[in-house]
């Protein structure tokens, strides 16, 4: 039986069917309880779902760059998808050059999705980010051309939360120094400056997911935990959250950051912020390397005013793996190096086999679910669309998807081109000036779908048309 197909102007209409054997569960809180009828329709359907395939399976293309995680790469290629991996990323001619046949691809925190890179990517409909972060995708770019992207934004906290923790301990017993020092066969045993961190106050600018975990662990090690956040959140635990972030600098003995990049968190830490900072205390930061002025950071140090610090990201980071970290990609970095109780790692942060697997199961999940049913739930770009998975009690059905600019007046051509079919199902959002439509209609034939399809894409507000059988 021939694999379901796209329905787009050169694939013409080699359309089939295919039975899934998933049993997946829907995690959204409203499909947590069910009185004990729609229990019983929910197992019939559930055992009868039927996921859509957009293409004959052999002919989706995935690149995955960075080495994602073997879970991802496993999952997309038990689909049946073409599946091509590759360790590093690719500067952005070679990236142009690779991307151009491809349906779907997977980068870390490396690889930049300009819009230049986009623009030649002319078969994309999906970009999965194996991490927590999107800013090295032009996101608005995706979102005006259809593609949807999907990230992992909570799959690596605890992983995160623990280098935090080892942090604040090597850098309050100086580990860092006194490793160094026997590695080069010096032998220096001292207690000066030397803390156990019970009872210290650590201060946490950012109380999200990481942040919380942080909260919690820290507190088991008889820490007092403040916190500040732009929003109101209930603490966690005895933990107390401050009205300022110059309160917080004020009490906290160490100050570690968890926040996004953004425009009001560029150098967040910068020279006046490190001077409101107690005197011998230490900074953390796990979170983007925008956040702290390194420059502003060396001087403090120097003069005593900041006993130690950690830093796992950093405004420019290599591509790859090798002897990068010099001044030709931050003119600051041997003034860096050559400070004392200073932790610098690679943005390793989220680089655990756990968090790691975890993060390749779930943006592959997501991907494939963008692939086959057309879902955008916990997409970043998009606005967030799902429809209940057809079955195959329901022959003859099809799957419309329209992403379109949000403009008066478009639902009503839209009804227009379906208005002769039967909608069982239909679903919009929008999120600015982009809006999504999923509706499933029934006993349709191939001319007539060939007809819908034809009908959407002549409308002046489409940006993409995806029909799925």
């Amino acid at each position: 039986m021939a694999s379901a197909q796209d329905i787009n102007a050169s694939n013409g209409l080699s359309i089939g069917r295919t039975v899934s054997n998933s049993y997946d569960f829907s995690t959204s809180p409203q499909a947590s309880f069910h009185s004990p009828s729609s229990i019983g329709a929910f197992k019939r359907s559930r055992a009868m779902a039927k996921p859509l395939k957009p293409f004959a399976s052999e002919d989706i293309k995935i690149l995955l760059l960075e080495n994602v995680n073997t879970s991802g790469r496993e999952a997309l290629s038990k689909q049946g998808y073409q599946v091509e991996s590759l360790k590093t990323s690719l500067p952005e001619d070679q990236l142009i050059e690779k991307i151009k046949d491809f349906h779907v691809i997977g980068i870390r925190s490396k690889t930049k999705l300009t819009a230049r890179v986009l623009e030649a990517a002319k078969n994309l409909i999906v970009v999965g980010c194996f991490c927590i972060g999107t800013n090295q995708v032009d996101l608005e770019y995706a979102a005006n051309h259809g593609i949807a992207v999907f990230n992992s934004p909570f799959s690596n906290s605890r992983s995160v939360a623990e280098l935090v923790i080892a942090e604040i301990i090597a850098l309050a017993r100086q580990l860092g120094d006194r490793s160094n020092e026997m590695h080069q066969g010096t032998w220096n045993k001292v207690s000066n400056k030397c803390w156990e961190i019970r009872n210290k106050t650590l201060g946490i600018i950012g109380y999200g997911h990481i942040g919380t975990q942080l909260s919690v662990l820290a507190e088991a090690m008889s820490m007092k935990v403040i916190y500040y956040d732009v929003f109101n959140i209930m603490p966690l635990g005895t933990a107390r959250q401050l009205g300022s972030l110059a309160e917080l600098l004020g009490e906290a003995d160490f100050v570690t950051c968890h926040v996004p990049e953004l425009a009001e968190t560029k150098n967040l830490i910068g020279a006046t912020q490190l001077a409101q900072m107690k005197s011998g205390s230490y900074l953390i930061n796990a979170s983007r390397g925008s956040v702290v002025d390194i420059p502003a950071l060396i001087d403090a140090m120097r003069s005593g005013q900041i006993a130690g610090a950690a830093l796992d990201v950093y405004p420019s980071e290599p591509g790859g793996n090798g002897n990068y970290f010099n001044n030709d990609i931050n003119d600051w970095a041997s003034d860096l190096r050559n400070l004392k109780n200073i932790i610098l790692t690679p943005h390793i942060g989220g680089s655990t086999e756990e968090a790691q697997s975890m993060i390749g199961d779930e943006v592959a999940n997501a991907l494939i679910g963008y692939v086959r049913e057309g879902t955008t739930s916990r997409a970043v770009n998009l606005p967030e669309v799902q429809l209940r998975q057809l079955t195959t009690d329901e022959p003859n059905h099809v799957r419309v998807i329209f992403i379109h600019k949000n403009v008066p007046g478009v639902l009503r051509k839209v009804n227009d081109v379906l208005s002769s079919h039967n909608v069982d199902k239909q679903m919009t959002d929008n999120r600015g000036d982009v809006a999504y439509l999923m509706a499933d209609i029934s006993d349709v034939s191939q001319t007539e779908i060939k007809d819908i399809y034809g009908g959407l894409e002549a409308l002046d507000s489409k940006i993409m048309t995806r029909v799925l059988y």
